[in-house]
């Protein structure tokens, strides 16, 4: 009988009595394809777009045989490596040369294989039919934490859904661990946000009343203050009729007053004899009238002085004597109503006239010094003792007078 050969290794199986004298070469022939099957080591150049058939020739050293192969070459489009068919064989494949890996296809001749998912050493067996890679999720065991070398994992090999609540341990994603931009409105409950989880902007916590308060573009309050009530009602403490004079002393809680001046009347010119009869005298003018507005600060304190009505004129032949002017009144500092003229005394010879009423006194006076606003009522008519029957203006006060308002109503 002649020489057969194994199916795998393709070793030459002599029979008794055949090959005389070449037993010990085809041994050693059969020891060196055994030894590439165990220790070989070959690289293959790939072919972009194309097929590399892996042969197994018998009883002659072959690339199938070998137990390592390294594969060469950039790969643009899908290439194949095969090896023979009905071989049962154990490979470890480099592929850390391969630009383009994922191109590559690695299967039998007639069967299935796989295609490379990265450019690392993989290995795969034969099982005579079809090539099968052997992987680590295929793998038995367990790959404990001393197994994995520093910065091994990286995000690129972490599967977004399988990173979940229940893999991730308490406190484990701290503030370091979170991207800002991805911090957003939407990914907050309601009522998360507590004042403890607020920046501090410096306000120190209080009640301000009439506040003046600072916001930032962010709608922070940066600074806060209290500032002062405004004034309260007014209210009268001061009212006095003349002649008088006085110091008005404001409350001390008072910053601002008003303040209405009133002078005094003029007298009424005295009225003449003739031969015809009497001629009465003109009325005596009324008195200047003005309101003032001022601030004060406590303690504030001002004389006063509220001065009499004129005296009427005199009656005579054959002219009356005209009535003496009225007296201001007057609050320093602040404001002065004048008094009014007196009355023209009455006219006698032939005329038998009477004579002119008096000038109205004017308002503000002269010696005010507050630059405020200020109303002047001139009066007309007014007597120092009290208004003729027939006055057309009986309103008219024939006195000085002052009144003070407040500002210290509740």
């Amino acid at each position: 009988m002649t020489s057969s050969y194994s199916t795998d290794l393709k070793l030459e199986l002599m029979v008794t009595g055949e090959n005389a004298g070449q037993w010990g070469n085809k041994t050693n022939t059969n020891l060196n394809l055994i030894q590439q099957a165990i220790a070989g080591y070959e690289a293959v150049a790939l072919s972009d777009g194309g097929t590399v058939a892996l042969t197994m020739d018998q009883a002659a050293l072959s690339n199938a045989r070998n137990m390592v192969l390294k594969f060469t070459g950039t790969l643009t489009g899908a290439s194949t490596v095969t090896i023979p068919d009905g071989i049962e064989k154990f490979y470890i494949i480099d592929l850390s040369a391969v630009t383009g890996v994922t191109n590559l296809t690695i299967k039998t001749a007639s069967g299935t294989g796989f295609t490379a998912g990265e450019a690392a050493i993989v290995a795969a067996y034969s099982d005579g039919t079809n090539l099968n890679e052997i992987a680590l999720n295929t793998l038995g065991g367990t790959i404990a934490s001393a197994q994995i070398d520093d910065n091994a994992i990286t995000s690129a090999k972490i599967l977004q859904s399988n990173v979940t609540t229940s893999k991730l341990a308490a406190s484990a994603v701290t503030g370091n661990n979170i991207a800002q931009s991805t911090i957003t409105q939407s990914k907050l409950a309601t009522d998360s946000v507590g004042p403890n989880q607020l920046i501090a902007t410096g306000v120190t916590a209080a009640e301000y009343t009439v506040a003046t308060i600072t916001v930032d573009a962010d709608g922070r309050i940066t600074a806060a203050s209290s500032g002062q009530a405004g004034g309260g009602n007014f209210v009268p403490t001061l009212a006095e009729t003349g002649p008088a004079s006085g110091t008005y002393t404001a409350n001390n809680a008072a910053t601002y007053i008003g303040v209405y001046l009133y002078g005094s009347a003029g007298g009424n010119g005295g009225s003449a004899t003739t031969q015809f009869g009497a001629a009465g005298g003109g009325p005596g003018g009324g008195g200047g009238f003005g309101f003032w507005g001022a601030p004060i600060s406590a303690p504030y304190t001002s004389p006063y002085s509220l001065a009499a009505p004129g005296n009427p004129g005199n009656p005579g032949a054959p002219n009356g004597s005209p009535g003496n002017a009225g007296g201001a009144a007057t609050l320093t500092n602040i404001g002065t109503a004048n008094g009014g003229g007196g009355g023209n005394g009455g006219q006698g010879y032939n005329v038998r006239a009477p004579g002119n009423p008096g000038s109205s006194g004017s308002a503000p006076g002269a010696t005010s010094t507050w630059n405020m606003r200020s109303v002047s009522i001139g009066r007309t008519y007014g007597s120092a003792g009290g208004h003729p029957s027939n006055s057309p203006d009986p309103t008219s006060s024939p006195v000085s007078a002052i009144l003070v308002y407040e500002n210290i109503g509740a």
